[in-house]
């Protein structure tokens, strides 16, 4: 996507996170707006922090509630930035339901759904269900910015409510590298915000598995993808 697009939005603004909220029954939340995050040279599971704009985080601690945009999407493409120090997890949920994994995979080789990269699976009597791994590892040591760039179907409903067609991950786009093209997800995946499957919701980004930094959250709407 070209981020300077005319229809592309900026769901960060790079100074608040006034137009996200928080998965939490408080609807309290400790994500901030700051200038730039790094390893924290006393501990590389931390980021130490320099204040400023243009980046937002999930606290010192990386234990806070999920943020979700009040901007509800349907057929899209994104382009988002992330970085997450050692052993930290993440994901970005389309319309709060949908996950791509986030995690620190760097040299991992056994490549699952739990990746970096890779599409959540389901939860269903509890185990777990579907989901698919990355076609390759293009992870970046952690502390290293990364990037998605994913062309996303939502799922679509017809007049009577009725499920027609199921979300698809057109392509997922991985620091450069194609990792998932034409991927159907049959429902939820785990995690997902509470509901039933709509054709439209809100991105959500998962803030309570580990630190996580976030820039450049951009996304076009398309139409029928």
């Amino acid at each position: 996507m070209t981020v300077q697009s005319e229809d592309a939005i900026q769901l960060f603004n790079g100074k608040n996170l006034d137009d996200w909220l928080a998965q939490s029954d408080n609807r309290q939340h400790e994500w901030a707006a700051v200038g730039s995050v790094a390893l924290s040279p006393d501990n590389p599971k931390l980021f130490s922090i320099e204040p400023g704009e243009g980046v937002f985080y999930n606290s010192p601690t990386g234990r806070t509630a999920n943020l979700y945009t009040a901007h509800q999407h349907g057929d899209c493409e994104l382009h988002i930035e992330f970085v997450v120090p050692k052993e930290s997890n993440s994901g970005v949920y389309f319309m709060g339901k949908y996950e791509i994994q986030i995690l620190d995979s760097w040299g991992e080789t056994d490549l699952k759904f739990g990746t970096c990269g890779g599409i959540y699976a389901r939860w269903i009597d509890e185990k777990s269900v579907g989901g698919e791994p990355p076609r390759v590892n293009a992870s970046k040591p952690p502390g290293e910015w990364q990037t998605y760039d994913v062309i996303f179907r939502a799922p679509h409903f017809n007049v009577a409510g009725d499920k027609i067609a199921n979300a698809r991950f057109v392509k997922v786009v991985w620091n450069g590298q194609v990792v998932h093209e034409d991927f159907e997800v049959d429902g939820p995946t785990r995690a997902a915000m509470p509901g039933d499957e709509a054709p439209i919701g809100p991105l959500m980004l998962q803030g309570d598995h580990g630190p996580v930094a976030y820039r450049n959250v951009i996304l076009k709407p398309l139409n029928d993808v």
